[in-house]
């Protein structure tokens, strides 16, 4: 092996009980320096196993780190943090990649590009190696998610075979601990705007005579809960707008008289639930901008310039004043109702009538209240980003 300062590659395997393949690994590593005149060390980021594998890496020449917090993400973590390599390749430990075939990455890595990615749609999928829920749902319609939400070029969001400079990690700032430490990686990397590629690599059948880690309908919903978490704009900006939209709408028309669509009229009882999708709607869109500003405040996700923009616009004084005019307009509406109660001497009223004005008014009264409170709390998180 090379000393730290020579080190050009280091290849970190996560391992947890592994014994039956990761002396294979180890070697397949190992080969592909030397076949290709690579400096670089391999480094097991042991999460506490207990089959005797560190013993097995230590005398195959590897690096053992010992990483006490459990978890996919915690021991890569822990792993990647002792490479000394300017360049870091990540790869599972049970024989389903090969790791003799890792040179590709480097020399993308060497041509500049920040993330490599492996692609096992493009490289193959041999018999066996993935599970056919994996294959044609789980992988393609994450991968499709996290392209949609965040214009990644990554076709294949959780190939464990990757390889990124020490720099872009450091940039990236990963977070998460589980499985979805994965989709994180790809996610900050394609917002930090880095540059990314990707090459195509074999899956293979894993080694193991023991079940795999992976859970798929727990791992599958903590990586789809982290990329709807990290897009404010998919989990409640759009499906704000949208509900907003279609309850103005159909709110409009109601008010105005009794519509029949299809053979069904539509009265009160519509315009209420349509005075709902607007309030919900309308607090979906503050929660986006709640988070927005938080994420950005707490380094979990990149300044937006856009965001910048509409604060600069969206002032406290400009929350306060829309904020304001609703609330009067929501007063108005209730006073005219009150004066018809009073003219018909405070007794029983035509609540199809009635209705079509109390309902919009309460609606302007709750919405500028929300308007009010949520443009002082807006400022105080942005107080963090001044």
């Amino acid at each position: 092996m090379t000393n730290g300062d020579d080190i050009e590659v280091t290849i970190v395997m996560p391992c947890l009980n592994e014994a039956e393949t990761l002396a294979t690994c180890i070697r397949k590593a190992q080969a592909c320096f030397y076949e290709n005149g690579v400096r670089g060390e391999v480094v097991i980021a042991d999460n506490g196993s207990t089959d005797g594998s560190q013993e097995i890496a230590r005398a195959l020449g590897a690096r053992v780190v010992d990483v006490e917090r459990k978890g996919y993400g915690s021991a890569l973590q822990g792993g990647i943090a002792a490479a000394r390599g300017r360049f870091i390749i990540m790869g599972d430990a049970d024989d389903s990649y090969d790791f003799a075939a890792a040179f590709p990455i480097i020399e993308r890595m060497r041509d500049g590009y920040d993330l490599v990615m492996g692609n096992r749609f493009a490289g193959g999928i041999r018999e066996g190696a993935m599970p056919p829920l994996h294959r044609y749902l789980g992988n393609p319609v994450l991968s499709g998610i996290g392209r949609l939400f965040f214009h990644s070029p990554v076709r294949d969001f959780h190939c464990g075979l990757r390889g990124f400079t020490r720099d872009a990690y450091e940039r990236m700032r990963l977070r998460t601990v589980g499985m979805e430490f994965a989709s994180e990686m790809v996610v900050k990397a394609t917002s930090l705007g880095m540059k990314i590629t990707e090459v195509p690599v074999t899956l293979s059948p894993d080694g193991r005579s023991r079940p795999p880690h992976l859970r798929s309908w727990r791992d599958g919903w903590r990586h789809l809960r982290f990329l709807l978490m990290y897009s404010p704009r998919w989990l409640f900006l759009y499906p704000g707008i949208a509900l907003m939209i279609a309850g103005v709408i159909s709110g409009a028309i109601i008010v105005r008289g009794k519509p029949v669509l299809g053979g069904v009229g539509l009265d009160i009882d519509t315009l209420l639930y349509a005075a709902a999708a607007v309030m919900i709607g309308y607090q979906a869109i503050l929660f986006a901008f709640f988070t927005k500003i938080f994420a950005i405040g707490a380094g979990l996700l990149p300044s937006d310039r856009r965001l910048s923009w509409l604060s600069s616009i969206a002032t406290l004084e400009l929350g306060l004043t829309l904020g304001f005019l609703l609330i009067a307009a929501g007063l108005a509406g209730s006073g005219w109702a009150v004066h018809l109660w009073n003219r018909a001497a405070f007794g029983a009223l035509d609540p199809h009538r009635m209705l079509r004005l109390v309902i919009p008014s309460v609606t302007a009264l709750t919405l500028g209240c929300e308007t009010v409170l949520s443009s002082f709390f807006i400022s105080i998180l942005a107080l963090s980003r001044r």
